[in-house]
């Protein structure tokens, strides 16, 4: 065999091992990549902060990463653990209470009772009322159970989130202290030009920490005045109806008007009619102004993604990571818009020009 034999042998083999023991290697680790994102995520995103107390620390990289995890620990993860937990007693609440509220409500002299009565069907539906009942009470017995084994399968993955935990806050601590040769590293083995290499990371950086700050503040602050309002008003599950709302601020024009709207419709039945305007105006003019107060100052208009994408990344990526996705969502966007503007500036000589405003 000639040398050049050999040596493509020699690389197809070493190619064929790297694959293999990696997705070996990925495999084995593959509960705590979650965990592994996270940190990363978290760790670009308090960058700035790690490198000031670099410089306030005279450049101890160890007591720098210290301090900055111990205000993500007290400022981020323990707050929102805990607000998580109160969100999931809420909807346990709120579940074991539907069942005699809708009984109550259909069955009294009540304003969902009369709007009912009022309907062209009603004298259809009449004779079947207590089958309605029935079907109702059973269909929140359901949700009760499904919330009951949610709080169950939380507490039994006690040990398993805690060890999640450790890891990520680890990870944090580690990327800032060794996070730059590992990219460079990493960087290294891609085989690509170093100008792309670098506009890669820059364009990656820039659209993810827009589009994450833009989605979570924006998401905390209109889920927060969602609560208020909702807490103001006398609605049960306040906690728990922000939480939603946050998880709605990112389908643009309408968000929390999915919870809010409906919380009106059920002041205005039960005759609360002070509470239901207060509220309305709350929801329509402060909750609903502030994407377009927000969004575009968090948002550069160069790094903005459109709105329709940002809303697929976070829904799907719930959907497949769960409550990580709400952030790990834009994220994969944000690579996603990266990877093709590289290739369009790769291959911008063979492409037909560009129409469409893009760079």
């Amino acid at each position: 065999m000639n040398n050049a034999g050999g040596t493509r042998l020699r690389k197809v083999i070493l190619v064929i091992l790297a694959l293999g023991i990696s997705l070996l290697f990925l495999w084995m680790i593959r509960r705590f990549i979650m965990p592994l994102l996270l940190g990363a995520i978290l760790a670009g995103l308090f960058n700035p902060l790690y490198s000031w107390f670099v410089v306030r620390f005279h450049g101890r990289r160890g007591l720098a990463s210290a301090a900055t995890l111990l205000i993500i620990l007290l400022l981020l993860v323990l707050p929102l653990t805990g607000f998580l937990g109160l969100v999931a007693a809420q909807a346990y609440q709120l579940a074991e209470s539907a069942r005699p509220w809708v009984e109550t409500q259909l069955a009294g002299d009540t304003g969902l009772n009369r709007l009912l009565q009022s309907m062209p069907f009603y004298e259809y539906i009449r004779p079947y009322q207590d089958q309605v009942l029935s079907k109702l009470g059973t269909l929140a017995s359901y949700i009760g159970s499904f919330a009951v084994g949610a709080l169950a399968t939380v507490a039994s993955g006690t040990a398993s989130f805690l060890l999640s935990l450790f890891v990520m806050l680890y990870a944090v601590y580690f990327f800032f202290v060794d996070g730059r040769s590992l990219l460079r590293r990493i960087l290294y083995l891609l085989p690509l030009p170093a100008e792309d290499e670098d506009q890669l990371i820059s364009r990656f950086l820039s659209v993810s920490r827009a589009t994450i700050k833009g989605t979570l503040i924006i998401a905390v602050v209109q889920g927060a005045l969602t609560g208020v309002a909702f807490w103001a008003a006398g609605i049960q599950g306040a906690a728990f109806w922000a939480a939603i709302a946050a998880v709605l601020s990112v389908i643009p024009g309408l968000g929390p008007a999915v919870v809010w709207i409906p919380a009106v419709a059920y002041l205005l039945l039960v005759g609360r009619w002070g509470a239901a305007l207060a509220l309305f105006a709350w929801s329509a003019a402060v909750v609903g102004g502030i994407d377009n107060l927000l969004r575009p100052k968090l948002v550069g208009k160069d790094t903005r993604m459109p709105d329709l994408l940002i809303l697929l990344s976070t829904l799907g990526g719930l959907m497949l990571f769960g409550a990580a996705g709400f952030i790990l969502g834009p994220v994969l966007a944000a690579l996603f818009v990266t990877v093709w503007d590289l290739y369009g500036a790769a291959f911008k000589d063979v492409l037909p020009p560009d129409s469409t405003g893009g760079s």
